[in-house]
């Protein structure tokens, strides 16, 4: 069984973000990842961090301008110096609470928009991998449902494949979020496999609900069993949005633990 990691944008959200992290250290996780947590001074993330011996993976780039409808700006032509500030303040605040990745976001395309948004995301990423490289970060793209989020560029497991083959920097990576793929694509399994090299990066949660994975229609039993065969050595972001309260939610990663250590290896997370 893999590790798991706490998506603190979705986890412990009746607590203030830096408290969450010792509430996650507290349920048994060694690992956490944030969206947007730059309303938080560096220096006291990191302390809370070392507090807790937490490590942080991941966080993601700024979306730009919220208010305007903006969900990322990696993909969208003629804003490359908007992507470029929020990529320096991601790296930037990364870097200094120890974080592992930054998470591009790519934006919300329109369909006849596709081909130049391409180029622009090819073009951004190269920049964003030899950035985050200086400060010992890989970059992640995920690919976004289109339920969820229509229009968002990025949204198969294929498509993000191509760009980073077109990047050709080897810092980036896909975060295939199984709740956001098996919506677009299903065939969770074998995408796992083709584009294992890839991949740095995987999130859960339930579909089509997106609550504690221990529902709806995938077996993530089944999917971190098969992780461990293909030799997957990252973490799993437990990325969901509780029935309730967290605490309360997490029989699956006990179950789960237990499951593990009847085996003979150890914790799960």
């Amino acid at each position: 069984m893999p590790r798991f990691s706490a998506n603190l944008g979705f986890l412990f959200t009746d607590v203030p973000e830096i408290e969450r992290i010792a509430a996650a250290a507290a349920a048994g996780f060694k690992a956490v990842e944030m969206h947007w947590p730059y309303q938080v001074p560096a220096a006291e993330m990191r302390s809370a961090l070392s507090r807790s011996q937490v490590t942080m993976l991941g966080l993601n780039t700024p979306v730009g301008n919220a208010a305007a409808g903006d969900f990322g700006l990696g993909a969208l032509s003629g804003r490359e110096a908007e992507f470029q500030q929020a990529l320096d303040q991601a790296v930037s605040y990364g870097h200094a609470i120890g974080a592992t990745a930054v998470h591009c976001m790519s934006g919300l395309v329109t369909p006849d928009a596709a081909s130049a948004a391409e180029r622009t995301l090819v073009t951004n990423l190269t920049l964003a991998a030899d950035k985050a490289s200086q400060a010992d970060m890989t970059v992640l793209i995920e690919p976004i449902n289109h339920r969820d989020k229509p229009g968002y560029f990025l949204h198969t497991i294929e498509q993000a494949a191509s760009i980073i083959d077109q990047v050709g920097r080897r810092n980036v990576k896909i975060m295939f979020d199984c709740y956001h793929t098996q919506i677009m694509q299903g065939d969770l399994t074998r995408r796992l496999k083709d584009h294992l090299d890839l991949i740095g990066h995987v999130q859960i949660a339930a579909v089509p609900s997106r609550a504690e994975p221990d529902e709806g229609e995938i077996d993530y039993r089944d999917i971190c069993r098969s992780l461990d065969r293909l030799g997957y050595s990252g973490w799993i972001g437990a990325e969901y949005k509780p029935r309730g309260r967290t605490e309360d939610g997490l029989g699956w990663l006990s179950t789960w633990t237990q499951d593990r250590s009847s085996n003979g290896r150890g914790a799960v997370t």
